[in-house]
């Protein structure tokens, strides 16, 4: 096969109403060079016509790219070489959104969903020498409110109603943590194919016996084109890349070979286990020519989600088993990680992914308002062990289900799982985001509710159900997120969507315990970004949280529509903590209350991982990892890629061993443990009193059970407020760590806990605390990945902590209670 990328010698300009469209395209004036794959904003920004939106208030400059029709146009050039081959294709990876496409002059494609790939033969368009392709992009908000004008106006939480009939990214019509900006362009790949015969599709579903002694890998190949006499090879390599097994078949149009392996090393998720791959290799040969080829990882896995009956309880368990093993699956939700599609790099995805991996996270739901994530994204998550939970693309709305939509829906959801069902990390498919949960706001579903209303009730449990059973029968496919049966609120099964806290009465963050699910698949704080990141994006001037910048880089909204983020974070400010004094105090605190929210949340949803017969709660999925652009907003890393004191939290509490300390009347001690095996551990707690001095200490010599919650007896100690730790030791290393502090912190003062600190070396840092300290938070800015943060110490303890990229940075050190944040410069000793 020969194959062209057609990604040089494009120029864009916006349309001019006054011309006919070939006038248009014939006109000199008004072209940009453009990037392809790529954007119309990106090459706008590029040759400086548009300031960057993201910065201050310029999103709102820029609304006027999503209004009008844009046109590219590029020449490109055949060979006689080409002409010969009997099938000649143009490959449309991904056209966002509605765009129709000449070659020629003769119009070829009129496509109008940005997910589908788009395949045109074109041979007998085709000349050789130059060529002209050019392509009109419509705007996709006309269009949807042309659509909506027509068929009706919907319920939507975020952006302009009329997005519900565009099949487009969702988030590009703005949310509640992003922008508005409506891109178009070819924002993937375009290709010229000349062949007589190709690869079309490989599916190779691995299925590992019960008993994981053995394993099937039956491969189906389809093929396109013209066939004769070619031969598949097909080749399975272990992760050693030694070849397993090797077949060759005459090819037709589906052809089918089958493996069977023995002893199969087995991916797991990751803490649980490693994540081999294997490499199939699948060639199409006519004598010795290679007419195409491809190649997969694969990992041999057994997974299913169990649902059965809770000991004790109602409704039934949502679990994840792989290889035979129940696992909570702790993790994040994922949005894009920019608006501006192109500019993510395969570099920039594994950065972002492997800090989920470091924060010892299995599981990363992609979540339906955004894309079906660039190839590499699930790579990466093969090869990291992060399970997949895949949303389809619908968010936060009352969709339409009239028949033109239906089919598009259909060939979105076939191409999508073709291209995604090999992925080990892929564990289930689900219909949606929160569409089940506002047809029941609206009375269209729930108890009562009128599901005649509820159109695309027959996308969801139907048409995308029947497309996954087909194409991908071995992976569970959901409903919908949340989905519980007859009332999304239960938590009784299926998965919830826990916003009682921050969003609906705004309970304490403390109270997540009274607010769980099965699988609580959403839930979150907001806290402001970093200061580096404000610094960067915002006027000098706008440095204050109240500033109308800061405001409008802080996206959240009420019920009504109206921004209240900020009042929203003030009530929790208020509720904990002692107000802020300045901008830097004001993040600390705001990030702090996060932190602690997510210490509430993961470790009381774990604590209910109880073992066999009880997994009452089974998975944590923090709203949300990432930002699009630079905001105030749930994320625990901000779009600088700095990690917020939530991410560490999270860490310390997915780690395989972590311990659990509450007051109530005593204090209450457990132990949850994501190890398969019993281990033998010591428990050492103290307690300290709030001018830090040391009142009582205590061991415990406690059998952790595997894979579950351990309780250890409780400690009994006098009801006057105390300050309390735990250390859990196995074979003599500190494995875990807790702490607790009396609360609500603002209504006391903690002693001051005299840090000493000192570079060590070009990469760690020794702190020393003499009394006991919360919080202490290191920031160097950028491109600092610590392996820890946000710590507290007890009296007298010393911790190291670490960052490859530290050497001669200040540090800003600050704690809870602190005046002011305090700096440490390389070489000095003390603070």
């Amino acid at each position: 096969m020969i194959e062209h990328l057609l990604h040089s010698g494009w120029t864009l300009k916006a349309r001019t109403p006054s011309l006919s469209l070939q006038a248009d395209f014939q006109t000199q004036e008004g072209w940009t060079p453009a990037t392809v794959p790529g954007t119309v904003q990106w090459d706008l920004l590029k040759t400086g016509q548009i300031d960057d939106p993201f910065y201050g208030l310029n999103e709102k400059t820029v609304q006027w790219i999503g209004e009008d029709e844009w046109l590219y146009s590029t020449e490109f050039t055949v060979t006689s070489a080409d002409l010969q081959a009997e099938h000649v294709e143009l490959h449309f990876e991904g056209l966002d959104t509605l765009c129709t496409v000449w070659l020629n002059g003769q119009q070829i494609l009129v496509s109008d969903n940005m997910f589908v790939p788009r395949t045109i033969n074109v041979k007998s368009c085709l000349q050789e020498g130059l060529n002209t392709l050019q392509l009109v992009f419509e705007s996709p908000l006309e269009k949807g409110r042309e659509l909506e004008a027509q068929h009706g106006r919907r319920p939507v939480w975020n952006g302009d109603h009329s997005r519900v009939y565009v099949r487009k990214a969702q988030y590009h019509y703005g949310w509640d943590w992003g922008p508005v900006l409506l891109t178009a362009g070819p924002w993937k790949p375009i290709r010229l194919r000349a062949f007589t015969a190709r690869i079309d599709d490989v599916y190779a579903p691995v299925e590992v016996t019960p008993d994981l002694h053995s394993a099937l890998v039956p491969v189906q190949v389809q093929l396109a084109g013209t066939l004769t006499d070619q031969i598949l090879h097909i080749t399975l390599l272990g992760p050693d890349g030694q070849v397993v097994q090797q077949q060759q078949v005459q090819a037709s149009e589906s052809s089918q070979v089958l493996f069977q392996v023995d002893a199969p090393e087995l991916w797991f998720p990751n803490g649980y286990g490693k994540q081999p791959l294997y490499t199939l290799q699948v060639r199409l040969q006519a004598g010795n020519e290679v007419l195409d080829q491809k190649q997969l990882r694969l990992g041999m896995r057994r997974l299913r989600v169990v649902q059965e009956a809770v000991l004790g309880e109602s409704g039934r368990s949502f679990y994840f088993e792989v290889n035979n093993q129940p696992i909570f699956s702790g993790g994040a939700n994922w949005i894009p990680d920019d608006l501006i599609l192109n500019r993510i790099s395969d570099e920039q995805y594994r950065r972002r992914l492997t800090q989920a991996k470091d924060a010892n996270m299995n599981m990363i739901r992609v979540w339906g308002g955004g894309i079906y994530e660039a190839d590499v994204f699930y790579d990466l998550c093969d090869e990291l062990g992060l399970l997949v939970w895949q949303d389809f693309m619908f968010g936060c709305g009352m969709y339409p289900a009239h028949e033109s939509f239906r089919a598009s829906v259909q060939q979105e959801a076939e191409a999508q799982v073709k291209r995604l069902r090999n992925h080990t990390s892929i564990a289930l498919w689900c219909g949606n985001n929160e569409d089940y949960q506002i047809a029941q706001s609206v009375g269209a579903y729930g108890p009562g509710g009128d599901e005649s209303k509820f159109d695309a009730k027959v996308i969801y449990e139907v048409l995308l159900r029947e497309v996954c059973e087909r194409l991908d029968p071995g992976t569970l496919y959901w409903p919908g997120s949340p989905y519980g049966g007859d009332d999304v609120y239960t938590g009784l099964t299926g998965d919830r969507h826990t916003w009682e806290i921050w969003h609906a009465q705004m309970a304490p963050y403390q109270e997540y315990k009274n607010f769980e699910g099965r699988f609580v698949s959403e839930f979150g704080m907001m806290s402001a970004p970093s200061l580096a990141l404000i610094q960067q994006s915002m006027p000098e001037a706008e440095w204050f949280p109240e500033s109308q910048t800061f405001v409008h880089h802080t996206k959240a909204t009420g019920p009504n529509g109206k921004p209240d983020g900020a009042r929203r974070l003030a009530v929790y400010q208020a509720e904990n903590l002692r107000g802020h004094r300045n901008l830097e105090e004001y993040i600390y605190n705001t990030q702090l209350v996060q932190a602690e929210a997510m210490r509430y949340a993961y470790r009381d949803f774990r604590k209910r991982f109880e073992g066999p017969g009880k997994y009452a709660v089974s998975g944590a999925l923090v709203w949300q990892l990432n930002d699009c652009w630079p905001v105030s907003s749930w994320a625990i890393i901000d779009s600088l890629e700095i990690p917020k004191p939530a991410y560490f939290t999270i860490k310390r509490e997915l780690s395989t061993f972590s311990v659990g300390i509450q007051k109530t009347r005593d204090l209450e001690v457990w132990v949850s443990s994501g190890s398969f095996k019993t281990h033998e551990a010591t428990l050492h707690l103290h307690a300290y009193n709030l001018q830090g001095e040391w009142v009582s200490s205590t061991t415990r010599t406690v059998t952790l059970l595997p894979n579950r919650r351990t309780d250890v007896e409780a400690w009994q100690l006098d009801t006057s407020p105390l300050i309390h730790f735990a250390e859990l030791l196995i074979d003599d290393q500190v494995v875990a760590r807790s702490s607790e502090f009396p609360e609500p912190y603002k209504y006391f003062h903690f002693a001051d806990p005299q840090l000493q600190l000192e570079y060590l070396n070009d990469h760690s840092i020794r702190i020393t605390a003499q009394k006991p300290v919360k919080g202490v938070w290191l920031d160097a800015g950028a491109s600092v990945g610590w392996n820890d943060n946000f710590i507290d110490l007890r009296a007298g303890e010393s911790r190291v902590l670490e960052a490859p990229d530290l050497a001669g940075r200040t540090v800003q050190v600050r704690y809870l209670g602190a005046d002011q944040a305090t700096q440490v410069k390389p070489a000095v000793v003390g603070a």
